[in-house]
């Protein structure tokens, strides 16, 4: 949950620079960037009584809501305040008020969708800690029904029912079982904090999804009000309003034209025929037609038949309606967007000497640099392929988006350039605009390419305006900016120490900054412990350096600053969209792109004076993500 932050003037020393701001930018209004940690916002009840007044006053709070598109994080935090102060509560339930309201804003809808359409979410943490007999596997935890705990209970009624049943918190495997079309809607039972990380972005999705709280974040032997799950587990009732718009039908399209419709988009020319496949002159279409089909959350593809569907006039979709059909010329450039950057991930693996990509060993790794290259070069033809190989596709139109796809590649080259030749002769009087200079070149190309062919195939008159191109620089440098930022909380998906991107010498704007705010003495330090000077010194000291430099020069502070600056200004020019279908999907970007794991600033979380250790990693559903090589 995100606290929202007061208006007011900025501080007389704040010096920031705008995200490459030009004039046809609208100024929003500033607010502190200071993100406040949220754990004591997240209590639940201590009594029965209690807990069952708060649900009862958000059910018939919930009556009054807007239910024609779903609720974002920060209209669900302004109700779940509204209610605590009807209810006289204290701001530390705002967690659970916001729970109860999403429950009853969905609980009508969640009724209506079949038992065989329906998935239960269970936490690991209600098993017996001791002599559990079940083991995980790729799907969560393989519950066996020993009678040792409740899980059982919930799970043998379940699967009667017709549910499928997950035992695992916020494991990236519901998203996905959603996408593919499995499921419509989401009974889940977490602690607070898993939640709002596993739960909060299908809600923005479009989900309906009702949430049971464990009574505490305990992570062994907790308990919950049993008969919550029991009021809607075997409950179906009929739909008596029209359901709130959703995108996972858009999202289940971009997700079939790969696994059902890719050889019949893409045909095959030498592997086609099995006897031939095993040839040397097969090996690079071979190789490429499976990186292309395989891996990754195919998020530019569904910006564009997002786009391309919002942009055409089309019926607003719910999460119960069919997978729309989607014609082969938006198909056949929705993957060409996907070929370009997965061409673009093989070559950044290779510069980056990376290891693994989408749970395997990178191409160079598998087949060698020469190959990976090649089969790169290779994915790039395809790309271009996709999009003149199309008949039915205006030529004009045909012109003008692979234009705009060639001019991504090129910009997002220049970006990648630019860090690489700065890492092998730093220039220590980089400024934060440069920073983000670069970030505007590597993020957003990608993502400008993709809602750019959505609107053009549409014949959408926006795609002729500065908006596209101004919308995505925001979005693309805000983004940059909070992976910079979970870089030193540690990322989850990809990299697992914090700080990586300080000592591999990246220009980040976050060390643009200390190098414009540290002392003589400080900016001395940074450069001998990025420069090689100092490696006698451990890694992890050498981070902790680096840390403490970072924090006496208000650098993580600061680039929140930067990344409420950027959404600000991107949902400005969202605000001006005169279409209400674009409006909405354009804000749901937004939303999706920027969503935050939520936990401690980088600075909470590595204060020496708190006390407390460092929370252990969890597995959480990650943003989706936008553009670029990273």
């Amino acid at each position: 949950m995100s606290v929202p932050v007061s208006e007011s003037a900025p501080p007389e020393e704040s010096n920031l620079p705008d995200p490459i701001e030009t004039e046809d930018d609208p100024r929003p209004v500033r607010r502190k960037g200071k993100r406040r940690s949220t754990s004591h916002l997240k209590l639940v009840p201590d009594t029965l009584e209690q807990r069952e007044a708060v649900k009862v006053a958000a059910e018939e709070y919930a009556r009054g809501l807007d239910k024609s598109r779903a609720l974002n994080k920060n209209e669900l935090e302004k109700h779940g305040r509204t209610l605590l102060d009807q209810m006289s509560l204290p701001e530390k339930f705002l967690g659970f008020a916001m729970v109860m309201i999403g429950n009853f804003f969905w609980k009508q809808q969640f009724l209506a969708i079949p038992f065989e359409r329906r998935m239960l979410l269970l936490p690991h943490c209600l098993k017996h800690a001791e002599g559990c007999p079940a083991e995980y596997s790729e799907f969560g935890l393989d519950c066996e029904r020993c009678g040792a705990c409740s899980i059982a209970d919930y799970k043998v009624r379940a699967e009667k029912l017709g549910y499928k049943v997950l035992v695992a918190e916020g494991s990236p495997v519901v998203l996905k079982i959603i996408v593919s079309g499995y499921i419509d809607g989401i009974l889940g039972v977490a602690c607070l904090n898993v939640l709002e990380k596993a739960i909060d972005k299908v809600l923005i999705a479009g989900v309906p999804s009702y949430a049971v709280p464990l009574h505490s974040g305990d992570c062994m032997n907790t308990t919950l009000d049993e008969s919550w799950v029991w009021d809607v587990l075997d409950k179906y009732e009929p739909l008596p309003e029209k359901p709130t718009a959703s995108y996972v039908p858009l999202m289940r399209a971009s997700s079939q034209i790969f696994e059902n419709d890719f050889e019949r988009l893409l045909p095959r020319i030498r592997t086609k025929d099995a006897e031939r496949a095993s040839s040397p002159v097969a090996f690079t279409e071979k190789a490429s037609y499976d990186w292309l089909a395989n891996g990754g959350k195919r998020f530019r593809p569904f910006i564009t038949l997002a786009t391309w569907h919002a942009a055409s006039g089309h019926e607003i979709l719910t999460a119960g309606d069919p997978t729309p059909e989607i014609p082969d010329s938006v198909a056949r450039v929705a993957m060409a967007i996907e070929a370009f950057h997965k061409a673009s991930l093989v070559h950044d693996d290779i510069q980056d000497n990376d290891e693994f990509r989408y749970g395997r060993d990178t191409l160079h790794r598998e087949h060698g640099t020469g190959q990976a290259i090649n089969i790169g070069d290779h994915l790039i033809g395809l790309g271009y392929r996709l999009i003149h190989g199309t008949r039915d596709l205006d030529p004009v139109a045909s012109i003008d988006i692979a234009d705009s796809m060639s001019t991504a590649h090129i910009r997002l080259c220049d970006g990648q350039g630019a860090e690489m030749s700065w890492q092998q002769n730093p220039d220590w009087n980089i400024t934060p605009l440069d920073a983000l200079q670069i970030y505007s070149l590597k993020t957003s190309p990608a993502f400008e390419a993709a809602l750019y062919s959505g609107l053009r195939l549409a014949g959408h008159e926006l795609a002729h305006s500065d908006v596209v191109s101004n919308f995505c620089r925001h979005v693309g440098v805000a983004f940059q900016i909070l992976n910079d930022l979970k870089d030193w909380l540690g990322d989850h998906d990809n990299k697992m120490k914090r700080g990586q991107d300080a000592l591999a010498l990246r220009p980040t704007v976050m060390l643009a900054l200390a190098l414009k705010d540290a002392t003589a003495e400080r900016r001395q330090e940074l450069q001998q412990l990025l420069s090689g000077e100092l490696n006698h010194l451990s890694e992890e000291a050498r981070i902790d350096r680096l840390r403490m430099i970072f924090e006496s020069c208000d650098v993580f502070d600061k680039a929140e600053t930067l990344v409420q600056r950027s959404q600000e200004r991107a949902e400005a020019l969202v605000a001006e969209v005169e279409d209400e279908r674009l409006r909405s999907l354009l804000q749901f970007f937004i939303e999706t792109i920027l969503a935050r794991d939520e936990g401690p600033t980088p600075a909470e979380h590595l204060d020496p004076d708190s006390g407390d250790p460092p929370p252990a990693p969890q597995p959480v559903f990650v943003p989706l993500q936008l553009g670029g090589t990273n």
